[in-house]
Parts: C-alpha cells; sequence; structure tokens
C-alpha cells in the first residue's frame, strides 16, 4: 500500500512500530479515530500542527483507490 513513504512510515523506533504520519510521531489511527468521532479534517489538523493537510488528504485518497480496487 503505502508503508514507508511520504504519507505513512512504521518503524519500530518511533512509536514502537505503529503506522504514522511520516515526519511525525502522529498514529495514522488518531485521523481515523477523529472522523468516527464526527470531527473535521480541520479539527484533526488543529490539534496535530505537524501533520500537512497533503498527507491527510492523500491518505484518505489512497484509501479509497484501495477500497474501489477491492470491488473492481
Amino acid at each position: 500500500m503505502f508503508r514507508d513513504s511520504s504519507i505513512i512510515s512504521a518503524s519500530p523506533e518511533i512509536m514502537g512500530g505503529t503506522p504514522v504520519f511520516t515526519g511525525t510521531r502522529v498514529p495514522v489511527q488518531t485521523l481515523l479515530d477523529y472522523l468516527k468521532a464526527g470531527e473535521s479534517i480541520d479539527d484533526f489538523l488543529d490539534g496535530f500542527p505537524t501533520v500537512a493537510r497533503e498527507q491527510v488528504i492523500a491518505l484518505l485518497e489512497e484509501a479509497g483507490k484501495q477500497v474501489i480496487g477491492m470491488v473492481a
């Protein structure tokens, strides 16, 4: 998928290997938790300014492609 890319990285030295937004210590799961709770992307970015909007959009676009690819 997009592990160890400009979007997501995972390393045993950073958060014990939890997938995080590249260049940060912010777990991808945190974004998903925000969205699940009904929060906006802007709310997430306000809380985690080390994450770039472009990273969030790229993650969501790639996830969408993966889901659509499963159905096709």
